[in-house]
């Protein structure tokens, strides 16, 4: 989430408040330590009532938006759920009988658990580079799973706590390694790049050259996505899986879907296998090793127009305007990056091609906005930034997908639009009804 946080705010605030970003992640650390070393005698000093009553709150708030209809754009199901998730945690925070800690730790190591299987998982099957840090880190998360299912070391009681000190632990020691790492960031680098995947390392000089110019040119960003389902012909559904990995025909061909980007007229982002992936279900999990022997010539489709004819229009798009992004900061990622087209089905595809060069595109588009410290916590507490982190998480340890980089491009999409909702909003908009009630 920091990560996300430091591109949309842009390299001019890293470069410019590292030491604050870095004493604030030392804070963090610090306070999440004491607080987890605190819960685990089961005698908490942690306010857990008043962090349940700030819970209650902001859960209604989502709810109260979402339902009163001050948040109707698709993305409101997402305030409805963190409503509703955060007033079931509340209730369990405030419910009287023994059973609630012992419900909310069930929860949240089931959670961890989850966690942890995807990570190991995703480690052993797509051996990503840096694969063992990853499994490393898996490992850890089970036995902090087995820490809070079972009652030792950290009772029941002390669920809450724990894992609150976990995150702000793991928060901050993120906000002060990245801070340190990009002090001497140049100044119109991109975040992406550097903390990105093999294979983008040769991008980083010639979009640090390239000077911002937001703004100037007036045609949208689109982001094309033909998912799994929509791409396979007659495809056996498989809720989850062919929404994000890959869906299966009646031939049992598999089919991964397709991402794409265009900027009319003169840009178009697809990069596609030069050569045919074998696609049966014995030989391709062999195939989703990011290893080099998996490496292929890949393509470069011209435009989406002779793609689509070829194949089938674009079953998803998400539109980004000119104001969101940066048209020669995209265009110069685009010249690098087609120089090498190789092209490895977990490294180096479609959809992580597409989402890099959105990310590029987005560097700083808040931070140009100013306030930069206020935005830097609202940006906190987004839940599209939530949403928008964990989905990179989830990819940077597996891989791009269509389905994962259509979610990533709306969640991005929301974090730069956010909803002007809140308690200011909600206490105007009571107001305005109750003069037009006494009004009438």
């Amino acid at each position: 989430m920091i990560r996300l946080v430091l591109l949309l705010l842009g390299t001019d605030f890293v470069r410019r408040s590292w030491r604050w970003l870095a004493v604030i992640g030392i804070l963090w650390g610090v306070a999440g330590l004491v607080i987890f070393i605190d819960a685990l005698d089961g005698k908490s000093y942690f306010p857990l009532r008043l962090f349940g009553a700030a819970m209650l709150l902001e859960g209604l708030v989502a709810i109260a938006v979402t339902m009163g209809g001050l948040d109707s754009r698709r993305r409101n199901r997402l305030r409805l759920i963190k409503g509703l998730l955060f007033m079931f945690v509340a209730l369990l925070i405030f419910d009287p009988y023994p059973d609630g800690p012992f419900l909310l730790s069930m929860l949240m190591g089931l959670i961890f658990v989850i966690g942890g299987m995807l990570r190991i998982s995703a480690a052993l099957v797509v051996r990503f580079r840096g694969w063992r840090l990853a499994l490393t880190a898996g490992v850890i998360e089970l036995l902090f799973a087995v820490m809070i299912l079972s009652p030792w070391p950290i009772p029941y009681t002390a669920t809450i706590p724990a894992a609150v000190g976990l995150g702000l632990m793991i928060s901050g020691w993120a906000l002060l390694r990245v801070g340190y790492q990009l002090r001497n960031l140049p100044r119109y680098a991109s975040v992406s790049l550097m903390t990105g995947r093999r294979g983008l390392e040769a991008l980083y000089q010639p979009i640090i050259q390239t000077e911002p110019t937001e703004g100037r040119h007036r045609g949208e960003l689109i982001v094309h996505v033909w998912t799994p389902v929509g791409s396979a012909d007659g495809a056996i559904r498989r809720p989850i899986v062919d929404r994000y990995a890959a869906a299966v025909d009646r031939k049992g061909v598999i089919s991964t879907g397709h991402a794409a980007m265009e900027v009319p007229p003169d840009i178009y982002i697809s990069h596609y296998p030069g050569v045919e992936i074998e696609r049966s279900p014995d030989q391709f999990m062999h195939t989703l090793k990011a290893t080099d022997d998996n490496d292929i010539p890949g393509l470069f489709q011209p435009s989406y127009a002779e793609e689509a004819a070829g194949w089938c229009e674009s079953t998803e798009k998400v539109v980004f305007h000119s104001l969101d992004y940066d048209y020669n900061r995209l265009k110069a990622y685009w010249e690098a990056y087609r120089q090498d087209n190789t092209y490895n089905l977990t490294n180096r595809n479609c959809s992580s091609t597409v989402t890099h060069a959105l990310e590029t595109a987005l560097a700083g588009v808040i931070g140009r906005r100013g306030h930069h410290w206020w935005r830097f916590f609202r940006l906190l507490h987004s839940p599209e930034l939530w949403l928008a982190s964990q989905l990179y998480r989830r990819a940077d340890t597996m891989a791009w997908t269509p389905g994962l980089t259509l979610d990533y491009a709306r969640a991005l999409h929301a974090v730069i639009h956010p909803p002007q909702v809140g308690w200011l909003i909600i206490a105007k908009a009571a107001w305005r009804r109750y003069r037009a009630h006494h009004a009438t």
